[in-house]
């Protein structure tokens, strides 16, 4: 009878909290976007309402002039509702009041719509742009090197593959050392939270400190300083006339992203009976001869086990997506946009994200991460020339056929195809793009081996490559200690090309900031930078003139002009051993009968110019008069 007695009370009890537990009032945990602005062009929002009994509730909204509620959207996840409204131009900044009601109660939800004051800048050939790691630059507040209450609570500069502590307020202390150097716009690898654990790679334990394990994506990562952070560097950025360029990733997210730990639906994710990688191969998504099979897996691979691969086919997903990359431009003043992995995104919704960010801001830069293999897979990726079935609308690309071509020019011998040859031929196709001028050319980056390294850490080589990537067409990017000769391969990981910028850091020995921090060597090649970036921001035929080239001759003599009415700049390259006396006459139709020119790198005066010398494994950059 006791145990009896006991077992009904043990069922009143669990069917009471059952009861508790059905009966409470709607919780809202997680509003996206947090909040929005009048005056969008595009008038639609959806907001997403998360929280214990959501799904169930009742939803209305105070009348409120110039807004409606459209449509709500519940999905097989009861914890969240999609709210559609209709922002017309007749709304007015302040706050809607929302009534979520169940059977138990009802809970308010106020939702602020703010007046525009974002003005980004647009990032164009004008531009040096500058990539750095946050978490490798310079930490300029250590109170915020780890927290408790996250996943990964590692810091530790002695690891190359865990946390070393830099942060947003160390790039702020920086930014008269861009000022001084020249460059005008700086790339960060993503600040957006990254609350993720350590992930097993190789047998290796490492954390996310490159920034590309999204988890949360109304947040900045409190270790880089949050959102109030990034907002006062992007404010003393540009008071000091630098443009910040944001890091965007559509195609994954990290493992411990929140809304992966509760999907609002399973077609959120790339979803397979057994797990399978993308094969990382452009040629099935541009090969008009290619399987879909093969596409699928490219697309719809995972990147990797840890990351899990977001289905933009979903349009609750898509409309995520598209306005968190609206919101981060209008609330913290973006004036560019780098889109990760761009190849492995579903085309269709990256034209539509494209097109909404353009829609709002129709000078803004976005150019994609395509790393491929040849100047059409790039071309496919970007606004083209190329008559085929799909047309990509986005603007520019890194591009990494200049970046191959200018390490394979320094390192091959002058040959038909060889040496200097790869570069003229790459530019030469440039007919397949709309607009060549806004490719980011580059010659290292966060993934590629060190350029110094690469050259065979030659000096001559080395301002020589430089020297074509600051005066060919497109707006060049470099990387952050490519200044003073920062070397290594990718030997054994990424890790070894992502070094702490040394004096960015309490205890470092040497401070590369500095003149005294930098050898001889280093010092000569900050000065080489400082001296043409400089100039380059003053010079209308780099920042805005047309290109010409001309054929590589004489056993690697290469000829390009930068030009327009007002001014023209020569680049004369001497890729051989020997010095070289090279005849201007076949460069008349550029150079209009100029009779002299100026050595900007040096200030010499070149009277006579019919015949210039040019030293052995140099470049001459002569502005015509």
């Amino acid at each position: 009878m006791k145990a009896t007695k006991s077992l009904l009370l043990l069922v009143f009890v669990q069917l009471g909290i059952l009861s508790y537990a059905f009966s409470q009032k709607p919780d809202i945990q997680r509003i996206n976007p947090t909040n929005w602005w009048v005056g969008m062009k595009n008038p639609n929002l959806q907001i997403l309402v998360y929280g214990k009994n959501t799904g169930s509730s009742k939803v209305s909204l105070k009348p409120y002039t110039g807004v409606n509620l459209k449509k709500i959207q519940l999905t097989e996840n009861p914890n969240y509702i999609f709210i559609d409204l209709e922002i017309s131009k007749a709304a007015k900044a302040g706050n809607l009041q929302f009534t979520f009601s169940n059977g138990s109660g009802s809970t308010i939800m106020n939702y602020e719509l703010k007046n525009r004051t974002a003005k980004p800048q647009t990032v164009s050939q004008a531009d040096v742009v500058y990539l750095l790691m946050p978490d490798r630059f310079s930490n300029g507040d250590e109170s915020n090197d780890k927290f408790d209450d996250m996943f990964d609570k590692d810091v530790d500069r002695k690891s190359p593959w865990l946390r070393h502590g830099g942060d947003l307020q160390g790039i702020i202390n920086h930014l008269d050392y861009f000022n001084e150097l020249g460059v005008t716009a700086l790339w960060l690898t993503p600040v957006v939270e990254n609350n993720t654990h350590q992930t097993n790679e190789g047998g290796t334990m490492r954390s996310s400190y490159h920034g590309y394990h999204f988890t949360d994506h109304y947040q900045i990562d409190r270790r880089f300083g949050g959102n109030a952070a990034y907002q006062k560097l992007i404010n003393e950025a540009h008071k000091k006339g630098i443009k910040i360029i944001q890091d965007a990733v559509y195609n994954h997210v990290g493992e411990d992203a929140w809304f992966v730990k509760d999907l609002p639906r399973k077609s959120w994710l790339h979803n397979w009976d057994k797990y399978t990688n993308t094969s990382y191969k452009d040629q099935p998504l541009i090969d008009v001869n290619g399987s879909k099979y093969d596409k699928k897996v490219t697309e719809e691979g995972w990147f990797t086990s840890f990351l899990p691969d977001l289905n933009q086919k979903d349009p609750l997903l898509a409309t995520y997506l598209i306005q968190h990359a609206l919101w981060t431009i209008e609330y913290f003043n973006i004036d560019a946009w780098r889109i990760d992995t761009y190849i492995y995104n579903d085309m269709d919704f990256m034209n539509a994200c494209n097109k909404a960010i353009l829609d709002e801001h129709p000078n803004m830069l976005l150019f994609g991460e395509s790393a491929v293999n040849t100047v059409i897979s790039q071309a496919y990726f970007t606004k083209n020339n190329l008559n085929i079935p799909f047309k990509c609308n986005l603007p520019s690309s890194c591009d990494f056929q200049v970046q191959g071509a200018i390490n394979t020019a320094l390192k091959e011998n002058f040959g038909w195809n060889e040496g200097v040859n790869r570069l003229y031929t790459t530019l030469a196709q440039d007919m397949v793009y709309q607009n060549p001028e806004k490719l980011v050319p580059f010659v290292e980056n966060h993934d590629t081996d060190r350029f110094f390294s690469v050259i065979g850490e030659d000096f001559n080589k080395y301002k020589l490559g430089l020297t074509w990537l600051y005066t060919v067409r497109g707006v060049p990017q470099m990387y952050y200690g490519t200044e003073f000769l920062m070397k290594n391969f990718k030997n054994p990981t990424d890790a070894e090309v992502r070094k702490d910028f040394s004096g960015g850091f309490n205890g470092d020995i040497e401070n590369k900031f500095t003149v005294a921090g930098r050898n001889s060597q280093e010092n000569e090649a900050f000065e080489f930078n400082k001296k043409l970036l400089n100039y380059r921001k003053t010079s209308e035929a780099l920042t805005k003139g047309k290109f010409m080239q001309f054929t590589p001759f004489d056993g690697g003599i290469y000829v390009y002009f930068r030009y327009t009415d007002k001014q023209t700049v020569m680049v004369i390259s001497n890729t051989k051993a020997s010095e070289a006396s090279v005849s201007t006459e076949n460069f008349a139709e550029v150079m209009k009968g100029a009779q002299s020119a100026k050595n900007i790198m040096t200030g010499e005066i070149l009277n006579g110019i019919s015949t210039i010398k040019v030293p052995a494994m140099t470049a001459l950059i002569l502005e015509l008069k």
